[in-house]
């Protein structure tokens, strides 16, 4: 066996792996996600949590055929859609995903080992896992990466430091960009990987290439498949094995791999030269509660570890497309700190802890965990102790992001459970199913057979087969989405894609929005392609179909893009399905507010608007009588057309009560210190069931007492605390701040331009007196 730079370890981690957990702290290339599994099998059955799928399968593949052994005899993995082991398997590895879905059906009883890689990429389920098994205190535990803090982590987990050094050649680093600060961006990114890949192709080994996602992929795939004199080889977490064999070794010609941050640690590339690193990547982060997928600048921790790919083998070169002084994070945060933690505390839970009663690296985010914890009280999924409901636990091992769960465990027949299992097997996909044509026909015969324009329907018929004009499916995507729905159709002992049933539409997005009413937006008025829901705004994405004159619509996926501004974020809607206002209403979301009044046939009615994230969505005119004819009463007193001063002079004792037992007197309460005169005097006309100006005009003010401060203090009160002053050619407001002895006096009108003086002033024993005119603010002395 080649030896590699971990090997002299062995001695020491095997020594130390009996006695305590491991931290071990290895550059890229040491041969640590090798060896340490093998290892580690001599004192147990290991299980390997590694963070990526294409890692699982390739280094179980590699380790299988180093012992010359089928896949799954003692060298096996498990990701979602495929499993390659069985009881028997030594070294399993597996998803971390995978892996807290058995720690939650068994606490990983089957193993004695837990091997933790690459954990510096700090995912959320890699931290909770870690979290899980340092509380459980049943099995030894290894974690390892590139670019850990590694004293941190070992104090933490009271673990045992070791550490190796990798192989590694220098790497030049170049930057492309004129302005040195020039940040990472997408812009005409597939022609300058092209011009950098031609500049290359001199040089001795192959080119290793950074790109944020699938869709950059394939644009430089179609650019550089004009070059002859090179292989192109796609690598993201959903190419086919054929595809990642040729990625993963060396071929005849030149080779040119395309890669997501997948090939930054987890994956050895070999005979790589050259890297070409666009400091771009997709990932994750929380938005209003919800995580959303977004296009991100790298970190300098992950620049070094792209750049160190070119120094595997040989000296090799790094070329970064940005600017050598672009102002990017140290390291790249955790995704507890970026991520709704809804996901998080429903494995949690499902594990038998409370999300919030264990302890991780960093304290979690006390907001986000709030968040988690309503959402999930919502759907019925966790229970006061933080742990999991029956529905809970029903919910957890899907292989689906909980929203979706929910949605297929709780449709009220068995078509729209199907309907929804392929929907939600298209939303968990993590590559686009298909592209719309720019051909303007085409769109319009689209526009004939899917006449909805509703990306779910659309998305439903294709999984089962059906082909539409000016859809390009791709299907990779397709297959992997098929697999899904079928192992979900399994579960939940539905038919077979083939035999789909059908399904009512309406009846979908109507159970959709019954269950989850954050998912309904509505169109803003002014900006036609903005829609919010109260809680956040998206904007149509480029390839919605969504008719402009559709008002309403579920938005089921949301993708994130850098603004303008530093810290503006664009939100993107970038699956819809559309809706109406009869729907918000029907289901009764929004509130119903009081508008206008209106005299129709001398009868007096107001009208009340349903309001649902500041769109007004129905109307009604109801008759004026019992609480709705309080505020037009009410309007006309403050207005004086009826009992002309009243409201005015009944103001003054209302606030003169609220000071007075600020400052201690009274046996007022917390009612007492939030009262208004509008609350006060609706309760008045409540009480008399006064719902007809006529009737009001038979009352007088006295009729109308507050009953506040005693009659015969009153008066002395309100001489030594006033609201208005007249300082001759000063007219004042004045506030008092009774938790800071603060008085303001505020500015109302008059042609005085000097300040007032204090001696003009109350004598106001220990309050401090601020004056107030416009912006401006100073001591009164």
């Amino acid at each position: 066996m080649t030896s590699l730079p971990i090997d002299p370890l062995k001695s020491h981690f095997l020594t130390q792996l009996s006695a305590s957990h491991l931290i071990v702290e290895a550059d890229t290339g040491s041969g640590k996600s090798t060896r340490l599994p093998l290892w580690a099998a001599e004192q147990g059955r290991v299980l390997v949590v590694e963070p990526r799928r294409i890692a699982c399968t390739s280094l179980a593949q590699f380790l299988a055929q180093t012992k010359q052994e089928p896949l799954g005899k003692s060298i096996g993995y498990a990701i979602k859609l495929d499993n390659r082991c069985d009881d028997n398997t030594q070294v399993v590895f597996a998803t971390p995903g995978v892996a807290l879905r058995w720690f939650s059906e068994s606490q990983l009883s089957d193993f004695d080992i837990v091997i933790v890689d690459e954990f510096h990429e700090r995912r959320w389920d890699s931290d909770l896992l870690v979290a899980l098994l340092k509380e459980h205190k049943q099995h030894q535990v290894v974690v390892t990466s590139a670019t850990i803090e590694g004293e941190k982590l070992a104090k933490y987990f009271g673990a045992t430091r070791l550490r190796a050094e990798g192989r590694n050649f220098d790497v030049a680093i170049c930057h492309r960009a004129l302005d040195s600060r020039q940040l990472p961006e997408a812009r005409h990114l597939e022609q300058k990987v092209k011009q950098e890949v031609e500049a290359l192709l001199d040089m001795d080994g192959d080119i290793l290439v950074f790109l944020p996602g699938r869709k950059e992929i394939a644009q430089c795939q179609s650019v550089l498949s004009g070059l002859e004199e090179i292989i192109v080889a796609p690598l993201h977490a959903s190419v086919t094995d054929a595809q990642r064999e040729i990625a993963l070794n060396v071929q005849a010609r030149k080779k040119v791999v395309l890669a997501t941050n997948v090939a930054e640690t987890s994956l050895t590339i070999p005979n790589i030269v050259a890297v070409i690193d666009s400091g771009l990547e997709r990932r994750t982060e929380q938005r209003n509660g919800k995580t959303a997928l977004s296009l991100k600048h790298i970190s300098k921790a992950s620049a070094k570890q792209r750049s160190g790919r070119a120094g595997r083998v040989m000296d090799g070169i790094c070329i970064r497309l940005y600017g050598e002084h672009a102002a990017l994070a140290e390291v790249t945060p955790p995704e507890l700190h970026r991520e709704s933690l809804t996901e998080a505390m429903l494995a949690s839970a499902s594990c038998g802890y409370a999300l919030d009663s264990l302890t991780f690296v960093e304290s979690l985010p006390e907001k986000s965990l709030h968040q988690a914890k309503e959402i999930l009280r919502g759907m019925n999924a966790l229970d006061d102790k933080g742990l999991a409901t029956e529905h809970g636990k029903r919910i957890y091992p899907l292989p689906i992001d909980a929203l979706y769960a929910d949605l297929v465990t709780r449709m009220p027949n068995r078509a729209l459970q199907e309907a929804m299992v392929d929907l939600t097997a298209v939303l968990a996909t993590p590559a686009s199913l298909y592209r719309l044509s720019s051909n303007e026909e085409s769109l319009d015969k689209l526009s004939q057979e899917e006449p909805l324009s509703c990306d779910g329907q659309l998305a439903i018929r294709l999984l089962r087969g059906e082909a539409f004009s000016g859809v390009a499916v791709d299907n990779d995507v397709l297959f992997e989405a098929q697999a899904l729905s079928e192992q979900m159709r399994e579960v939940f002992e539905l038919p077979h894609l083939e035999v789909a049933s059908r399904y009512d539409h309406r009846r979908l997005v109507e159970s959709i929005a019954q269950l989850h009413p954050e998912l309904v937006f509505v169109r803003r008025e002014k900006r036609q392609d903005a829609f919010a829901n109260g809680l956040m705004e998206v904007t149509l994405g480029r390839n919605s179909r969504l008719k402009p004159n559709t008002p309403a619509a579920l938005v089921l996926d949301t993708h994130s893009l850098p603004g303008r501004g530093v810290k503006q974020t664009l939100n993107l809607a970038t699956f819809v399905m559309p809706a109406d206002f009869k729907l918000i209403e029907s289901l009764e979301l929004g509130t119903w507010q009081q508008g206008e009044s209106k005299t129709v046939d001398d009868a007096l009615y107001v009208e009340m608007e349903l309001v649902y994230a500041g769109r007004v969505v129905a109307t009604k005119l109801i008759s004026a009588q019992g609480a709705y004819a309080v505020k037009p009463l009410l309007e006309l007193v403050k207005s004086g057309v009826l009992l002309p001063g009243f409201a005015k002079a009944r103001h003054a004792q209302i606030e003169h009560w609220k000071l007075y037992i600020g400052l201690g007197n009274g046996g007022g309460n917390e009612t007492d210190a939030n009262i208004s005169f509008d609350s006060w005097f609706s309760e008045q006309l409540e009480m008399l069931e006064l719902t007809d100006p006529e009737e009001l005009e038979m009352f007088s003010e006295e009729d109308f007492q507050f009953e506040g401060i005693p009659y015969w203090e009153y008066q002395d009160f309100a001489e030594i605390y006033p609201f208005e002053l007249s300082l001759g050619d000063l007219n004042l407001d004045v506030e008092y701040i009774v938790a800071k002895k603060l008085v303001y006096v505020i500015y109302r009108d008059g042609l005085r331009k000097g300040d007032p003086k204090r001696w003009e002033l109350p004598s106001w024993k220990g309050w401090r007196v601020q004056y107030k005119k416009a912006s401006r603010i100073v001591d009164v002395r």
